[in-house]
């Protein structure tokens, strides 16, 4: 496996906000994806006074090769949960809240009604736009019409991977069902739409191309694009580090295919700057 480049190691930054940001999160008993999923952007964005929420547990039912999250039984939903994501996202004074899940394959409707009432705590108390990043549901439109509902200012599904290695690295999702879940957000509300992919799992450069095309033909709004860095030595190794020259072109390359609203580099993430993705595409 190729070393790990300077461009991608982040310093430990430890600073009183992000000590009242682990007070708080702690305090309201929430979970987090930067902490999680070993988010290399943690510190910078905990020093911004933000956090991207995940909500019901912090294991999944699936067991994505990629992932930080520990796959297992999941625990009943915490009824409270979304009145304490609200009041973190009043606390904290957020203008934007990223809220997120674990997959919940166990629940009928895959928590489509607890990302429903997360929003509507957050709206009872709060101003802050609301971006919600979801599992696939297993297409279920059912739930995908409660989430269309709720009306989250941005919803955001990852395909995070392209075709050609995507079972390999999400043996229990299906491309075709996380593009149409994008699809049908797009066609049956006015909801920024927005989804994302690693890069460096043995893809080649058109099929990235390919990916970005078919994210673009589904409607979506903005997409995010990261280097992978395996987690520990149980996941997916990385076939490849892209350079920062690489990131470029293919900066570029979202433009050509017409892609206006896009964060691409080694260290994003798909909440990484979501507000300004946010303000950025609802100008378009």
């Amino acid at each position: 496996m190729p070393r790990l480049p300077e461009y991608l190691k982040r310093p430990i930054i430890d600073t009183e906000k992000t000590k009242t940001v682990r007070r708080i999160l702690k305090t309201k008993c929430l979970n987090t994806v930067c902490e999680g999923a070993r988010c290399p952007n943690k510190s910078e964005c905990y020093s911004a006074n933000t956090a991207t929420f995940l909500i019901m547990g912090n294991v999944c039912t699936r067991n994505c090769r990629y992932c930080n999250i520990s796959s297992a039984r999941p625990e009943p939903l915490d009824l409270d949960e979304p009145r304490h994501v609200a009041e973190a996202v009043k606390e904290l004074g957020l203008k934007f809240a990223v809220i997120t899940s674990v997959t919940r394959d166990d629940l009928p409707d895959g928590g489509a009604e607890h990302f429903k009432k997360c929003i509507e705590e957050i709206r009872k108390i709060s101003d802050a736009k609301i971006e919600i990043l979801t599992p696939d549901f297993k297409g279920n439109k059912e739930a995908l019409n409660i989430i269309i509902k709720s009306n989250p200012d941005v919803f955001n599904h990852n395909i995070e991977t392209v075709r050609s290695v995507f079972k390999k690295a999400r043996p229990q999702g299906n491309y075709e069902t996380s593009l149409e879940v994008l699809r049908y957000v797009k066609k049956n509300s006015d909801i920024v739409t927005k989804s994302g992919l690693m890069i460096g799992l043995g893809e080649e450069i058109n099929d990235i191309e390919k990916t970005l095309v078919d994210l673009k033909e589904a409607g979506v709004d903005i997409i995010t694009i990261g280097q992978y860095i395996q987690p520990s030595k149980q996941h997916l190794e990385v076939a490849k580090y892209y350079s920062l020259e690489e990131f470029e072109e293919l900066k570029i390359l979202a433009r050509k295919i017409g892609i206006r609203n896009y964060q691409i580099g080694p260290l994003v993430r798909s909440s990484y700057h979501a507000f300004s993705s946010f303000e950025s595409a609802s100008l378009k």
